[in-house]
């Protein structure tokens, strides 16, 4: 292992897909905006990149996600009519959006994947090691994820992926990685990545989740990456050449996260989402705890 001197400074969030799990809600609308009980979704990701030092923040984007921009700009017409309305709950609510770091946008374009929308933070991100949060992952504030990322990439020099266990016949919804144990280390080494295989299959019940910090490397190996499942370019595939080669950049390692997550990948579990951090909240949490037992009643009648 070496030990690398450069300091993750930014964060790639992709944010170009067609939601097309979330028809019609997000025919006009793009999917990263789909609200999680008072805010965006997107919101919670910049919020967890920036609360970590990441305040460098590019949002991977494309046709009609205008609305992603719009989000996180001031809109001095509306906080001037809270102001003079004295509804300052409301306007610190809306400046904290805008205020939250220094965010870029640039177009994937074509549509070809996620190794593809990574690829084209090159130019903005550099040679640096560098966060990538996908939206569709939740991760709860009160939790340490990427900051422990971020000190496994520091030390091991090459890029880390963040793992849950899951139920063995669930493994076939996920990427699944094959690991071995490190001595002294609460992190593991990963030998391989397989992209959603059969549960018969699988080598554990480690699966990927939505939150990487890469090496710079990971461009040279995407920019020779062909299609690979679904015909996209796949940051699985490169992240594969990174697990089995040998130098600068390479190695893979992957962290066990054991908290709260919240998945928002289909309709479902974006409902779970929203009732598990609506409990949670101060001002909701309470009336929601106490209807919730006699709804839950009614239904087995």
């Amino acid at each position: 292992m070496t030990t690398t001197d450069q300091t993750v400074r930014k964060a790639v969030i992709p944010a170009a897909g067609l939601g097309t799990r979330f028809l019609p809600a997000t025919k006009a609308m793009p999917k990263e905006m789909l609200p999680v009980v008072d805010k965006p979704a997107i919101q919670y990701v910049v919020e967890e990149a920036v609360n970590v030092g990441l305040n460098d923040v590019l949002m991977i984007t494309g046709r009609n996600k205008r609305a992603l921009e719009d989000h996180f700009d001031r809109v001095p017409a509306l906080e001037a009519t809270l102001e003079a309305k004295g509804d300052t709950a409301k306007l610190a609510s809306i400046q904290a959006a805008s205020n939250l770091g220094d965010i870029h946008y640039v177009r994937q374009g074509d549509p070809r994947g996620l190794g593809h929308a990574v690829l084209r933070a090159k130019q903005h991100v550099g040679f640096e090691p560098f966060a990538v949060l996908l939206g569709d992952d939740l991760i709860d504030a009160r939790d340490e994820l990427l900051s422990t990322m971020i000190e496994v990439q520091a030390k091991t020099g090459g890029s880390v992926v963040a793992l849950i266990e899951v139920e063995p016949s669930q493994i076939s919804a996920y990427g699944c990685a094959d690991v071995q144990g490190i001595d002294g280390e609460g992190f593991v080494r990963i030998n391989k990545l397989v992209e959603k295989p059969d549960v018969d299959e699988a080598p554990s019940n480690l699966a990927v989740i939505g939150r990487y910090v890469l090496h710079p490397t990971v461009f040279e190996v995407l920019e020779r990456t062909g299609p690979g499942r679904g015909g996209e370019i796949q940051l699985t595939d490169a992240l594969q050449e990174l697990a089995a080669g040998d130098g600068e950049g390479y190695g893979v390692y992957g962290v066990v996260f054991r908290g709260r997550r919240y998945d928002t990948g289909d309709k479902l579990s974006y409902l779970k989402a929203c009732v598990q951090l609506a409990i949670d909240s101060d001002d909701l949490g309470p009336g929601l705890r106490e209807w919730l037992p006699g709804f839950t009643a009614g239904l087995s009648k």
